[in-house]
């Protein structure tokens, strides 16, 4: 099904079944609402709602003006919409973003919240990120190639997507997770080299009702490196919000 935010055309489904208490997966930045598949068909007795975010899997492809409070603005809107009355969220990498913002200022639409090597915590910079930055600032007034400047994500965006990318990925979200009161779960892949270990203690350290999961031997995506793991960690979290 859609639902028009903004004129814009956001793909949204329920999994399992219809609710008014579903669980809301927030999918990551590049990929689609179909990566959490294998969530969904471990947990059948619970009801998912899944979106895509623009402009990403099903939804509408060309968005303009967009950044990440206009992605939470979505959310709210589409729950208000559907008469959501408390949900659950499970978020990873960037709907953690979202997550992160909708569970500190909208905290009557949210039971609970599972971050999955959530994205939100500046990182590190070094010497070496700032050499980066000088050289694509030098090549581009030069007008010369910057397409090996930057992530593969922010590579393959076009002109546009790579304004709202800089936006979203700049903006710091340290302040809402300090605000989550919601009780909360916190998963992460032990070689996650995208979002560092580093960035789930201070998450975990910021929400004050959080506890940490490690997953050995898994990256960015723990919840497909190690779904079994995975899956214990979840359904417990879950039987306990009962």
């Amino acid at each position: 099904m859609f639902y028009s935010y903004c004129g814009v055309k956001v793909f949204y489904q329920f999994k399992n079944k219809v609710s008014r208490n579903p669980i809301l997966l927030l999918h990551g930045w590049g990929v689609d609402s179909s990566i959490f598949d294998g969530i969904i068909a471990q947990f059948p007795e619970k009801s998912f709602l899944c979106v895509d975010f623009p402009p990403f899997g099903k939804s509408q492809k060309k968005i303009a003006n967009f950044s990440i409070y206009s992605y939470v603005a979505l959310i709210m809107s589409l729950c208000e919409h559907l008469c959501i009355d408390k949900c659950d969220i499970l978020a990873h990498s960037f709907g953690g973003r979202v997550a992160g913002i909708l569970a500190s200022v909208k905290c009557s639409l949210v039971r609970s919240c599972i971050f999955v090597d959530s994205a939100g915590i500046l990182p590190k910079r070094n010497l070496k990120y700032y050499f980066k930055i000088y050289k694509y600032k030098i090549l581009k007034k030069l007008g010369k190639s910057t397409l090996n400047c930057g992530s593969k994500d922010y590579q393959q965006l076009d002109d546009n997507m790579k304004k709202i990318f800089n936006g979203i990925v700049n903006e710091d979200i340290a302040p809402y997770f300090k605000n989550v009161r919601c009780k909360s779960l916190i998963i992460w892949g032990e070689k996650d080299n995208e979002t560092p270990i580093y960035m789930a203690k201070k998450i975990h350290k910021f929400i004050k009702n959080s506890q940490l999961e490690i997953i050995k031997n898994a990256g960015h995506f723990c919840f497909l490196n190690a779904p079994l793991s995975f899956n214990k960690i979840v359904g417990k979290f879950w039987e306990e919000m009962k």
